[in-house]
């Protein structure tokens, strides 16, 4: 294998498309075209990871976070970033992230967390727009069944819990080719009215590049009309942070010792106790003070992220128990389902699931 069926593997899985703007995810350091000797996988590149992929002979190290997050300018070792980036190229290592792709997910970061605290009727909390998108073409009536069993294979026609879904109108389409055409229907040079059939299907905004390759190999015309919007719809499986339910209600000293158990951390800040039963908890690996009322508006109990700051455990106004869990303490067990999910995935080499603790926070 190449880093770029890697790549691929990881795309399938978490396409890279829903990642958030700001991020870098994807290759991040090397050669796609480079042979793959094996595979380490850790959720931060620091210098140690890379010492330890030079150690056990893996060229790749797919990491969740990105080591290369702002512009780099310069690469003197005068910092970490550059002297992991350095070491990486001299030992001709390439990086890959998914961050925010493997956040959006409904199998991601998030996930994992509701495993952990065995939440049930899980559902994402903040879904992110514009990842539906419409796609409509124009076709002869005859050829209206082969095409829409073409599109259904690469992915076209699913919205929500349904598949196979469609929407066609008939209608009377008009032409006339010039002298290069070569129209299937009718002659060159010569207006032809067709029995046409516009149809249009729903899909999900990873799957464009699959759907139009399938829709340029089945469709009759050389030269073909087509239109892709993007709908307002809710996708119920992309998006930051999900919601679920306890199996029990708890009280909150006791939920905060569940929490604690389950996440495996000593410590967590909190903001005050209101006296009141948790059974629904809404979840967000990383930083997720902007999802504060995302998890108050949908009626959560209680909300478990990290990095919250002073002022943001004020946002609780006696409606909501805020936990921050700790930035490393909410991701941990993220590189461990990566592992797990590239083992399965991959057999003709090793897949390493790196020893390295990163937190880079330390508690005395």
């Amino acid at each position: 294998m190449i880093v770029k069926d890697i790549i691929k593997i990881l795309n399938d899985k978490y396409p890279f498309c829903y990642a958030e703007d700001y991020d870098n995810v994807g290759l991040i350091v090397g050669d796609d075209q480079f042979k793959v000797s094996g595979i380490i996988v850790c959720l931060d590149t620091i210098e140690s990871v890379v010492d330890e992929a030079i150690q056990k002979k893996c060229n790749v190290i797919v990491s969740f976070h990105p080591i290369i997050f702002d512009g780099l300018k310069k690469l003197t070792n005068k910092n970490y970033v550059e002297r992991i980036v350095n070491k990486c190229i001299k030992n001709e290592i390439s990086i890959i992230a998914i961050h925010t792709a493997m956040d959006n997910s409904i199998v991601g970061v998030n996930k994992v967390i509701c495993d952990k605290l065995e939440l049930q009727d899980t559902k994402i909390l903040v879904p992110k727009k514009g990842t539906i998108k419409k796609i409509t073409t124009y076709l002869p009536s005859k050829n209206l069944e082969a095409i829409k069993i073409e599109l259904f294979n690469s992915g076209a026609g699913t919205i929500g819990n349904y598949d196979e879904c469609s929407f066609a109108v008939n209608g009377i389409g008009t032409f006339r080719g010039n002298d290069k055409s070569n129209p299937v229907i009718g002659s060159k040079g010569i207006q032809t009215e067709v029995k046409e059939v516009k149809i249009s299907f729903t899909f999900p905004m990873h799957k464009e590049t699959e759907i139009l390759n399938a829709l340029k190999i089945k469709h009759p015309y050389d030269e073909f009309a087509y239109e892709i919007i993007s709908l307002e719809n809710i996708n119920q499986n992309i998006g930051l942070g999900m919601i679920g339910k306890l199996n029990k209600s708890m009280d909150e000293e006791k939920f905060i010792s569940h929490l604690k158990n389950k996440m495996n951390t000593k410590l967590i800040r909190h903001s005050e106790f209101l006296g009141k039963k948790i059974k629904t908890v809404a979840v967000l690996g990383g930083s997720g003070s902007f999802a504060i009322n995302n998890a108050i508006t949908s009626k959560a109990d209680a909300y478990i992220t990290s990095d919250l700051k002073y002022h943001d455990f004020f946002k609780a106004d006696k409606k909501i128990l805020l936990t921050d869990i700790g930035h490393y303490e909410s991701e941990q067990y993220t590189k461990n389902v990566i592992h797990t999910f590239l083992t399965e995935k991959i057999t003709n080499f090793a897949i390493v699931l790196t020893e390295t603790n990163s937190n880079p926070v330390k508690y005395s």
